[in-house]
């Protein structure tokens, strides 16, 4: 991986999100994943058009150049989108291997347009107990089972 960003896929992650609002089918967001010079793939948000909370451009992108190249893991590839991911997509580009993200407007461009990520931010620096939703763990033991079979797996793929 190398070479210079290159500012043409970002003004294509940008119309995507332009024309997502104009076209009412979604929020105003859009990426493009590249490898190599070329686009992998690319998509825009898509949250109310599929009643999906996780559909959001990034991760469609991100799901659509995994089928595109057959693998889980997008090292070698570049994200180019139209706003500064949110955590769940900065975690689902850390997930995927990408090796750069590129963005246009950022988190606080998004919060004045009406989509404050600040809160999720600060949520995740809070013990669970403290968190708006709490989280409780509940059948650590069992859940080992899991793990267990994991490790002992003759069929298992690390990532």
């Amino acid at each position: 991986m190398g070479g210079r960003p290159n500012p043409e896929f970002l003004r294509r992650a940008i119309a995507l999100a332009t024309a997502n609002v104009e076209q009412g089918r979604g929020g105003p967001f859009g990426a493009v994943i590249a490898r190599d010079g070329a686009i992998v793939s690319e998509a825009a948000n898509s949250v109310t058009l599929t009643n999906d909370p996780t559909a959001h451009a990034e991760v469609n992108a991100i799901r659509a150049a995994a089928r595109a190249l057959n693998s889980f893991t997008l090292a070698g590839c570049e994200l180019y989108t139209s706003c500064e991911p949110c955590p769940m997509c900065l975690s689902a580009a850390y997930w995927a291997r990408i090796d750069a993200i590129y963005y246009g407007a950022t988190a606080a461009d998004a919060a004045r347009a009406g989509f404050d990520d600040a809160f999720l931010y600060e949520e995740l620096r809070k013990t669970h107990a403290l968190r708006k939703v709490p989280s409780t763990q509940l059948l650590g033991e069992e859940a080992q089972a899991s793990f267990e079979a994991w490790l002992k797996s003759a069929t298992k793929v690390d990532y």
